[in-house]
This record gives structure tokens, sequence and C-alpha cells, in this order.
């Protein structure tokens, strides 16, 4: 099996691809472009447990290994809380949702007056 060479778009379809076969919950995507230079995409998803959140970062960072030979920085698996997978192109965001309550993290990069919706 070859790698195929990934695109920040092709990156971000395989993220919400995995975040969907995994049941993550209430998916948002933030475009970046124009706004950060830490990536192109932002993805925030929940999991319902410490252990579903640890268990999406997880699967999640095999299948962009798998598929395009990403290696992502992960950071916070071990306590399942919030776990941040970098992948270089989209930054991935997994919270149990009181920690995700407690962040606010989408209201961070929405526009004044824009409201961000789950997808």
């Amino acid at each position: 099996m070859t790698m195929q060479t990934p695109t920040s778009d092709s990156t971000l379809a395989a993220v919400l691809k995995s975040l969907d076969d995994d049941k993550a919950e209430d998916v948002v995507q933030i475009d970046l472009r124009g706004k950060s230079e830490m990536g192109d995409h932002m993805v925030i998803a929940s999991g319902r447990s410490s252990r579903q959140v640890a268990a999406i970062a997880e699967k999640l960072t095999e299948r962009l290994k798998q598929t395009f030979g990403i290696l992502s920085k992960v950071e916070g698996r071990a306590a399942g809380d919030w776990v941040l997978i970098d992948t270089g192109d989209v930054i991935v965001h997994v919270f149990r949702p009181e920690v995700r309550d407690f962040y606010q993290l989408e209201k961070m990069w929405q526009n004044p007056g824009e409201t961000v919706e789950a997808q």
C-alpha cells in the first residue's frame, strides 16, 4: 500500500470520518486559514467519557499514520479529559463534555456575531 500525500483538506476529511466512525459528539470544524499560522483547520469534538475521549484520539492518530504517514503530536491522552492532536494542518481537540463547556474553545475562534454550529 502506498502512502497518499495529504493536503490539509484530505487530512480534515480523514479526521472528520474517524471522529464519525468512533461516535464523537458535537463535532465542530473551524477554518483557520488567514486567522492563524498554527494550522488550516481546527476540529473540536466530545466523547462521553474519559475512556471514549482517549480511544477516539488513539484511533484517529493510528488512522492518520496508516493512511498518510502523519505522526501526530498528542497531549493529554493519559487523563482523557482534553486530548489535543496536532496533525500539522489540522488541530483536533477531543473533550469530555464538562471540560469542553468550561473552556468554550469554539467561542475564542468565532468572528464577532457569528455562532459556531455542530456538524
